[in-house]
C-alpha cells in the first residue's frame, strides 16, 4: 500500500531515445525534479512494477507516460495489464505518441487513460492544443508540483 508521503515519481515507458532524451530536458526547464524511471517497452515496464525478471520492484510511480507503439509489448497492451492488475487499477496513465487515431484515442480511453499528449512532446506548445493543456496541467497537479 503506497503511503501519501512518498515522493513523487515518473515511469516514462518509451522505446525512443530522442523521444526520451525530449522528455527529460522539458522535465528540466520547467523544474519538475523527481525521479524518472525508464522502461523500453510494456513488458520491462511491468517487470519494473511487480519486481519481476531478477529486479527489485520500483515504488509506485505518481503518473506512467507511456508510448503506444513499442515493441514487444505495446502501450495498450500495457496499460489494459495495469487496469486488470488490483495494485496497479489506479495509476494515472498519460499516453504520450505520434498517432492521432481516432480508433488509439477510444481504446486508451475505454482503459481509463487520464491523459493524451501527441509528440514531439513540448509543453511549451500546450496552449495551442485544446485538451492537451488539461492533460499536462493535472500531469503536474498529480505530482504536486504546480505552483
Amino acid at each position: 500500500m503506497a503511503s501519501t508521503s512518498e515522493q513523487p515519481s515518473i515511469l516514462l515507458v518509451e522505446d525512443d531515445q530522442m523521444d526520451i532524451m525530449n522528455v527529460q530536458r522539458e522535465l528540466r526547464k520547467h523544474n519538475v525534479d523527481v525521479p524518472l524511471h525508464i522502461a523500453r517497452n510494456g513488458r520491462e515496464a511491468l517487470n519494473m512494477l511487480r519486481g519481476e525478471g531478477g529486479q527489485p520492484p520500483i515504488p509506485k510511480p505518481s503518473v506512467v507516460m507511456l508510448d503506444l507503439n513499442m515493441p514487444r509489448m505495446n502501450g495498450l497492451e500495457l496499460l489494459a495489464a495495469l487496469r486488470s492488475d488490483p495494485e496497479f487499477v489506479g495509476l494515472n496513465v498519460f499516453i504520450t505518441t505520434t498517432s492521432d487515431l481516432e480508433t488509439d484515442r477510444l481504446k486508451a480511453q475505454d482503459l481509463a487513460v487520464s491523459g493524451y499528449i501527441i509528440k514531439p512532446l513540448s509543453f511549451d506548445k500546450f496552449g495551442e492544443g485544446g485538451t492537451t493543456v488539461d492533460g499536462f496541467s493535472l500531469f503536474l497537479d498529480l505530482l504536486r508540483l504546480k505552483e
